[in-house]
């Protein structure tokens, strides 16, 4: 009993050293998108990945069954299209709304799961979804919602876009290992930021969607080191996630990630974000409180 209660123990510290180091790479984001494009930003964020997993690969080779390839490219278009609007979003909102925008994926992950794989959608994730969607509204403002204001619809597609990802990793982790799964990711992570940079050279479009299309601008001094930085921090995180998994169930655990909303308040008043008024405190919680109802285990 004793060995139980210090893993859950174990498992919760990592978990919040996790949310901790991921919201540390978000004030790195947010603080290098002042000097870089959102576009450029996820290119770097990824091509580290690629690297790193790159090595691991080279030196212990997979040994998936394989046979699903493009399900494996959905997987890395949904977490490129959800990570480029995660970051732009950091960039353009406080800190704390962009991540708690993230933050319901696991809203859409039960839906997609209920849709796409059959899994059964219990009433208390009807629940979430109806909570998710009040708190959203309370942060986004009436005008933010007639208007359809662009970062709103971005932050929405950063959770969709993270759910659409989780969802295909459920069916891919019977074909695929880990790593495999995650360089999908990164490459089409690392080279869709190549070819929209290029393409930028020749098309232009609306200024509020500029992030899609943007030119590549060489990062000089200090900027090397913010891009380390998210490399760096982004890459503690995931282990630290991975160890707390390994510890303690993840239902226990996964509640734990909803701190990083907190933590990204914190770390965003410190960058100069204001402080979230009332409206999108009471939203923010909402949106917990959903993802509590869908991530803690029914019995």
């Amino acid at each position: 009993m004793n060995h139980k209660i210090l893993n859950i123990d174990a498992g919760v510290f990592f978990m919040l050293l996790s949310t901790l180091t991921f919201a540390a790479m978000g004030g790195f984001v947010k603080t290098l998108s002042m000097h870089l494009p959102s576009l450029e930003v996820t290119f770097f964020r990824n091509v580290f990945g690629v690297v790193i997993i790159g090595i691991s690969l080279l030196r212990t080779p997979s040994s998936s069954k394989g046979g699903k390839p493009m399900l494996l490219f959905f997987r890395g278009f949904a977490g490129f299209v959800a990570l480029l609007a995660y970051f732009n979003n950091m960039a353009n909102l406080p800190l704390g709304t962009a991540v708690t925008f993230n933050k319901t994926s696991p809203l859409f992950l039960a839906f997609f799961a209920w849709i796409f794989l059959g899994e059964k959608l219990p009433k208390s994730a009807i629940w979430a979804l109806l909570f998710g969607f009040v708190g959203i509204a309370m942060i986004a403002k009436p005008s933010g919602i007639i208007h359809l204001d662009h970062n709103i619809v971005l932050g929405l597609v950063s959770g969709i876009g993270a759910a659409l990802a989780y969802t295909s990793i459920r069916e891919l982790r019977k074909y695929y290992d880990v790593r495999t799964i995650a360089m999908s990711f990164m490459s089409v992570g690392t080279i869709g930021p190549v070819v929209l940079m290029w393409i930028s050279n020749y098309i232009s479009i609306p200024s509020d969607y500029e992030f899609m299309l943007s030119k590549f601008v060489m990062p000089h001094d200090i900027e090397w080191l913010y891009i380390t930085a998210v490399g760096v921090f982004a890459t503690i995180s995931q282990l630290l996630m991975t160890k707390a998994y390994s510890l303690t169930k993840a239902g226990i655990v996964g509640t734990i990630t909803y701190t990083q909303i907190l933590f990204g308040v914190l770390i965003g008043t410190l960058l100069g974000d204001k402080l979230p008024d009332i409206y999108s405190w009471i939203g923010m919680g909402l949106i917990i409180v959903a993802g509590l109802l869908v991530t803690i285990p029914k019995k």
